[in-house]
């Protein structure tokens, strides 16, 4: 896991040698499962400490001194557990809730947690469409997290009615986010949310750009949204 460290020491992030030792168990329970359940199309060792492990990872850098040790996490679409299970291991205090509808990523997962004996973790099999309407759910969670789930408009509708007042969702998104932004606006304004950062950066020893955009929850999200599940995606509120 040199490069995960090297990396993340860059950052200011300080990994210890039982860290370090998680993800490497973490990569290869990925490795396994991922021969016969459909995990992940980036295998190479040194890719995954890029661009799964240390990608995860960038969230803290729009997160430093806030107290997220003492927040209550949500990833939706959690597949692999990206970006949650890397943010619990290097912050073992938070507490998390994965949500995924597909069964197998769901066995992966519950096998995951179990094996990295990780404690403070939900999973939960479903969507965010139905979860956004459940009592202890909805506008509960400090911070949600997503990535590479959906376009920014259709996130917003799945990820604002979850936050709570005053929470943040937080999307990683790839380079070209400007059309995405700009087509936010109306999803933005009716579920309650204001753009509150979008941070640009490079992985390191990596070409890909990444941008992580912040939204803040600033008024309750009407009670009709998020409508039923698919909905977002076929018609989100642009």
């Amino acid at each position: 896991m040199e490069l995960l460290e090297e990396g993340a020491r860059r950052w200011g992030l300080d990994l210890t040698s039982d860290m370090l030792a998680a993800f490497q168990t973490y990569y290869e329970e990925l490795i396994a499962w991922n021969e016969r359940v459909n995990l992940t199309a980036i295998t190479d060792y040194q890719e995954v400490q890029i661009k799964h492990f240390l990608d995860s990872l960038s969230c803290l850098l729009v997160l430093a001194g806030l107290p997220i040790d003492r927040w209550r996490h949500l990833d939706i679409g959690a597949g692999a557990g990206f970006p949650g299970l890397p943010l619990k291991i290097a912050r073992p205090q938070m507490e998390l809730t994965l949500l995924e509808a597909k069964k197998k990523r769901v066995r992966f997962l519950e096998h995951l947690v179990e094996r990295l004996e990780l404690p403070g973790v939900e999973i939960i099999r479903g969507r965010a469409e139905e979860l956004g309407r459940q009592s202890g759910h909805r506008e509960e969670y400090d911070l949600v997290l997503a990535r590479a789930v959906a376009t920014l408009p259709v996130l917003l509708e799945y990820a604002l009615p979850l936050c709570r007042m005053g929470g943040i969702f937080l999307a990683q998104k790839g380079p070209d986010i400007g059309e995405e932004l700009e087509t936010s606006q109306a999803s933005l304004r009716v579920l309650g949310g204001r753009l509150r950062e979008v941070k640009g950066l490079e992985l390191p020893h990596s070409t890909g750009r990444r941008n992580l955009v912040v939204v803040e929850k600033v008024a309750p999200s009407p009670e009709k949204y998020p409508r039923r599940p698919g909905v977002p995606a076929k018609r989100p509120l642009t």
